[in-house]
Order: C-alpha cells, then structure tokens, then sequence
C-alpha cells in the first residue's frame, strides 16, 4: 500500500517541478498572456455560480413550471461557459492575428445565449421568479457572448449586436407579461453586461497586442543592428583587400607573362605581389582586431540600455573609471556576456553594474535577482580558465575565463536565493607590461577568439 501512495507522490511531485521550470522558462509576455487568458476562462463561471446558480436556485417557486424552466436555465448557462472556455483560445488568437475568425464559435454562442434568454422569458412568463432575480439573471446570459464577439468584432460592430441583443430581449420580455420599469431595467442590465464583456476583455487584450508588438519591434531592431554591423565589417574588408587583391592579380598576370618570355623581371614581380599579400594579412588583422575591440564605457552603457528596455532596473556604478586598455577589453567582454545572460536566464527585475579600481586590481560585479530556484544554489571561483558549479559549465563564462587569461584575471560566481553574482577582478599592469598584455589579447582575438561571445555584438534579439 505505501509503495504505490509514495509513487504517486513522486509523480506529483515531478509535475509540480516539471510545470515550475516551464514557467520559469516562459518570457514576461507569454506570463502575461497565460494569466489574462486564466482570467478570462475563470469570468463566466464566477459570473454563473454568483449570479445564476444560487441565486436562481433559491429563488424558485416549489412548483413544476418554475423548477423545469429555472434549472434548464442554469444547465444552459453553463453549456454557455463551457463553450466559452473552449473557443476562448481561437478568439484570443483571432484578435492577436494569429488565426482567422472563428465564425462557427460566435454562431454557437449567439445559439446557446438565444436559448438560455428564452428559459428566463419563460420564467418571467410562469411568474417563476421575483423580478430582481430575472434582473441578475438577464445581466448575466450575454456575458459569454459578448466576450467572444469582444475578440472577434470591431468596437462599433461589437455595440450594434449588443444594442440588437438588447432590443430584442426588452421585445421578448414584454411579450412575456414584464412591463414599464422592469423593461428599463432590463435594457439598461443588458447594456452594462455588455459595456461590461468589453472591457473586461478588450482592454487586456488590447494591452497583450501592444506588449507583443513592441516585442517584435525590439526584435527586428536587433536583427537590423546586427546586420548593419554585418555590412560594416564587410565594407571595411573590401576596402581594405579590393585594391591589394586587384594589384596582385595584376602583377601575377605581368608575371606570367614574363616568365613565359624567360624575362628574369618575373622574379621580381613575383616578390612584389609576395609582399602584397604579406601587407594585406597584416591590414586584415588589423581591420578583424578593430572589429573585435571592447570599449568599457560603451559596453556598460549599452548594457544598461539593453536591461532597461527589456523592462530590467539597471544601476551602473563607477563607469567614469580610467583603466588601461587591456583591461578594457576584458572587462568588456564580463559586461557583454553578463548582460546576455541577465536577458537570457531567469526572470530578472533588477541588474547592479559596479567597477572599482583598488589595491592595483580593477573589480567588477554584476548582480541581478530573478535566478529561478531550481537552478539557484551554486558557487564557484578561482583563476580563469578554471571553476566549479552549475554556472560554470556555461560555454560563455569559459570563453570569460580564456579572455581573463590573457590579462591574469580571476572570476567568481554565487547564485543563491534567487540572486546571481558575477565578480571579476583584473590586475593592473604596469606601463612596460600594457603593450605586451595588449599583444597577447589582440592575436587570440584575431585567430578567433574563444567562448560563446566572440564576435558578437550585445542585443535584445540575439540574447533572447
């Protein structure tokens, strides 16, 4: 008996952590879709029970008519939620232009609210209920409806059905035996149901429409900086190698032509356009080094732009720091790669840049909340090129490591309590030692590069 309880249990239990890391793994927006959609699968049943149900339900006259017409009218009401949480997803979907109308849906709901309005006409006709009951009931049955048509119709197609619906309820309940002030009211119920439908679901939805359009805005940003940068590199490359390689394309030609001559100018050609070929390798390093160079003072500006944008507080501390260039350009590369991963991982709400110059060492720390806690709960450091703990299994923090190599950096990492933090600390060299350091750093960035951020610029689109 205790090994299938506790086995259920484990599985509950997995479901419970599967369905976390999955939310977890949700960007804001679609949090924010999932629960407005929640929400609005929730309204027509909170709408039934508090309107209809119970009320309703105690209301009614002991009677056979009565009974017959008040309990038809609340399996009715609840065919209508049912039907409206099952077409709810496509009429969402129609309004974000992710699918076509759902025509067949809204014709069922005008169906479903046609006939349980009918029941409460039949109520009022039998006398079933006290008027303030029907009151409540009128002001619930176009709820479903109009929460689909809210998806679906314009604002100005939405108030002609509902005034329509409004009309021929008034007309029906009149027919009924329901007279002067009870008309009006029931008009007036009809209509705030309606006013009611519209912005209870409209609104949210409309918000959710903007949120995914600036979504993809930011989007085609990225890609369209990432591709002017693109364009950039490949625009230097030609300048630099379209006239090298058409002189030595011209000189080859000169040569052979003289080789097949016996001219011994050939010799001489062909040296030339050797050494053309040793100056063009030594400009396209030049142009790949360039390219491939880290201004700090940038690096944490567009970072903190990039966080802001996406919705993260960012405070960055001690940018006005003078540090040599070496250095820079590691500590660039921590910014960059940290940024990335701010966007990528978790669910952050805030981000806090500091640089410091003490002691001969320039310190870096990046920390931001939103670390989910089934990853959380690692630490790791040591010199670069080495670490320990979930964090530092990351492509992007080894390819940290090997560019603080070079420079004698070490990195350390905690992450614990829904907090991640990221120190680097660099040391200083002196003077005679810049040059050389700098030497280093810019050959193993011109053969390629190491780790998950080389070459790559730092934005929205790419990080996501």
């Amino acid at each position: 008996m205790g090994t299938p309880a506790l086995r259920e249990a484990t599985d509950v239990v997995g479901r419970m952590r599967a369905w976390q890391r999955s939310w977890h793994g949700r960007s804001k927006i679609e949090k924010v879709e999932f629960q407005s959609t929640v929400t609005w699968h929730l309204m027509p049943w909170i709408f039934l029970l508090s309107w209809v149900s119970v009320p309703l339900g105690l209301s009614l006259r002991h009677d056979l008519a009565p009974q017959l017409f008040g309990w038809t009218l609340i399996a009715s009401g609840a065919a209508q939620c049912l039907h409206a949480s099952r077409s709810l997803r496509r009429s969402v979907d129609h309004y974000l232009r992710r699918a076509p109308l759902p025509r067949r849906d809204l014709v069922v709901a005008g169906v479903l609210m046609a006939t349980t309005m009918g029941l409460a006409v039949g109520l009022q006709a039998v006398d079933g209920v006290p008027s303030e009951m029907l009151g409540l009931t009128a002001l619930f049955v176009p709820m479903p409806f109009a929460q689909s048509l809210a998806f679906s119709a314009t604002i100005r197609g939405y108030a002609a059905r509902m005034a329509l619906v409004a009309v021929v309820s008034v007309g029906a309940f009149a027919a009924a035996g329901a007279r002067g002030g009870q008309l009006v009211a029931i008009g007036m119920i009809i209509a705030f149901a309606g006013l009611l439908a519209l912005i209870s679901t409209r609104c949210g939805a409309w918000t959710l429409s903007v949120m995914w359009e600036a979504d993809r805005a930011r989007e085609v940003e990225a890609r369209l900086a990432v591709a002017e940068e693109r364009l950039r590199f490949g625009r230097d490359l030609h300048d630099v190698m379209g006239r090298n390689l058409a002189v030595i394309a011209l000189k080859s030609e000169l040569a052979v032509q003289l080789a097949r001559r016996g001219r011994p100018e050939a010799v001489d050609q062909m040296v030339e356009v050797q050494r053309i070929a040793q100056e063009s390798q030594r400009e396209v390093r030049e142009v790949v080094r360039g390219y491939r160079e880290v201004d700090l003072k940038v690096e944490l500006a567009g970072a903190q732009g990039v966080l802001e944008a996406a919705g993260i507080t960012c405070r960055v501390t001690g940018s006005e720091v003078a540090l040599p260039a070496s250095v820079q350009s590691a500590l660039g590369w921590v910014v960059r790669e940290a940024a990335t991963n701010v966007l990528r991982h978790g669910d952050a709400g805030r981000c806090d840049i500091a640089l410091a110059v003490s002691e001969g060492r320039a310190t870096l720390s990046v920390e931001n909340d939103g670390v989910p806690e089934v990853t959380a709960g690692g630490r790791g450091s040591g010199p670069a090129g080495r670490g320990s703990g979930p964090a530092g299994q990351g492509s992007g923090l080894t390819g940290l490591r090997e560019r603080l190599a070079v420079v004698g950096g070490t990195l350390d990492f905690t992450s614990g309590d829904g907090v991640f933090r990221l120190a680097v600390q660099v040391p200083l060299p002196a003077p005679s030692e810049e040059a050389g350091a700098w030497e280093r750093a810019g050959q193993e960035q011109g053969s390629g590069g190491r780790g998950e951020t080389g070459g790559r610029g730092l934005g929205r689109g790419e990080a996501a």
